[in-house]
């Protein structure tokens, strides 16, 4: 073969390859442009007028007036070319939450607003799961409870609209003890009139699982203790304060004032002990009140209810409840931003107080007709006012894990308290690693 012949076939190859480059380049920063012009792989960004029809997931509605049912109904016969279809979950929040995940790991974008577990909120956040509430689609969170927005809020910013709350509460016996404690010095005061008694003195929900987490928190909180930074990783427990306030658990734990049967007491088991007139202090939630004054209670109109003890006066309960977020898959972003505002309003936010979960509107904590029904909204409203949310964390399962299993071994003397905090600040630090 002649060697010009060669050279040729090289030149021609080379030619080639230098167009088929070229051409690809070209296309390359064609699909770029395109997807910066329609937000590309920022779903925060697409469909933020879509308007339509649009799913609304919540776990099961077991409310006697069918809470969600009725919020639905009411919006959808206002807006018939926007309807509101309810997906009901489960009633188990970890069903809720893998089922939530598995929608938004694949992208999918039937599920437009999501009832999301106040803990929940930093984490799919922080994954993007979630429409963050600023620019265009801020919301007027001026009539709310401010520690309900900060349950929705990560890194200063607004992710979802707080639907309900919920805030724990001091269930007392008041015809034992006519004025409740205020700090946790006078409850331990008056565990003396449970010994006389022959009943507990205090029990809350000390078993190995979330309930510890919220019991010893709101303890560790009262005392001026937290657990986590800004940045949603960063230790902060390991201190004098928390030591203080796990302190105050062991040791009465250790002395008899919560009793030794308290270490297995979910929410079931405290009610039950409080409602069998075993206790003469209770830390539960709002839904205990109607049981606890039941036919079928023993303490049936002995029973009154407190915002939880702190250490110089009114302490911090951990705020429970669901925030309602926008899926950043959804294809009618506007008119789920348009459910999530009415969701906040008053005359939904009536339904939610009438179906008795707390609202998050403060008003109606001074409704006098909501106040007959549901005599602990006083009470509730001074807890949640003074309400800490739990660790605002994207890693709160690990973090709540570390929380738990230290609490736990304090309690029941298989780590002393220094090492237990020291536990709890080495648990947060492997979570966030």
């Amino acid at each position: 073969m002649a060697l010009n012949t060669v050279s040729s076939r090289r030149s021609s190859l080379v030619s080639r390859a230098a167009l088929a480059a070229a051409a690809a380049a070209l296309l390359t920063a064609t699909f770029t442009s395109a997807c910066s012009s329609s937000g590309g792989n920022n779903p925060t960004t697409e469909n933020l007028g879509g308007r339509g029809p649009i799913t609304y997931v919540e776990g099961k509605d077991t409310t006697e007036t069918g809470v969600v049912k009725q919020l639905i109904d009411r919006w959808n016969a206002a807006h018939p070319d926007e309807k509101v279809t309810f997906k009901e979950q489960s009633n188990d929040a970890s069903q809720q939450y893998d089922d939530l995940a598995q929608h938004l790991k694949a992208k999918q974008s039937d599920y437009d607003v999501m009832a999301l577990d106040v803990p929940w909120t930093a984490e799919f956040a922080a994954k993007g799961w979630i429409q963050p509430l600023k620019d265009s689609f801020t919301i007027d969170t001026s009539t709310l409870l401010s520690p309900t927005v900060a349950s929705a809020t990560y890194k200063g910013v607004l992710y979802a609209a707080p639907r309900n709350t919920n805030g724990g509460l001091l269930y007392y016996r008041k015809d034992l003890v006519p004025n409740p404690p205020k700090t946790w010095s006078e409850l331990i005061s008056d565990c003396t009139v449970a010994k006389e008694k022959g009943i507990g003195c205090y029990a809350g929900q000390f078993a190995p699982y979330e309930g510890l987490t919220v019991n010893s928190a709101e303890v560790i909180n009262a005392f001026g203790g937290t657990f986590v930074g800004p940045d949603g990783k960063t230790p902060t427990v390991d201190s004098p304060q928390s030591r203080a306030g796990l302190q105050v658990l062991v040791d009465a734990y250790k002395n008899g004032d919560i009793p030794k049967e308290a270490i297995s007491y979910k929410e079931p088991e405290s009610q039950n002990a409080f409602a069998q007139g075993k206790l003469l202090f209770l830390r539960t939630w709002p839904n205990f009140f109607g049981v606890a004054n039941a036919d079928s209670s023993a303490v049936k109109g002995d029973t009154a209810v407190a915002p939880l003890p702190g250490k110089d006066g009114i302490g911090a309960s951990t705020l429970g409840g669901y925030n309602a977020g926008i899926s950043t898959y959804s294809k009618h972003k506007a008119t789920a931003l348009d459910f999530l505002r009415y969701l906040i309003g008053e005359d939904a936010q009536r339904i939610v107080a009438e179906g008795a979960f707390p609202p998050v509107r403060a008003s109606l904590y001074d409704d006098p007709a909501l106040i007959a029904k549901f005599p602990y909204l006083p009470a509730l409203k001074d807890s949640i006012a003074s309400a800490v949310p739990r660790p605002v964390t994207p890693y709160y399962n690990a973090v709540s894990r570390a929380i738990q299993d230290n609490a736990y071994a304090a309690l029941t003397g298989s780590k002393s308290v220094d090492d237990a905090v020291t536990g709890m600040k080495k648990g947060i630090e492997a979570a966030g690693a």
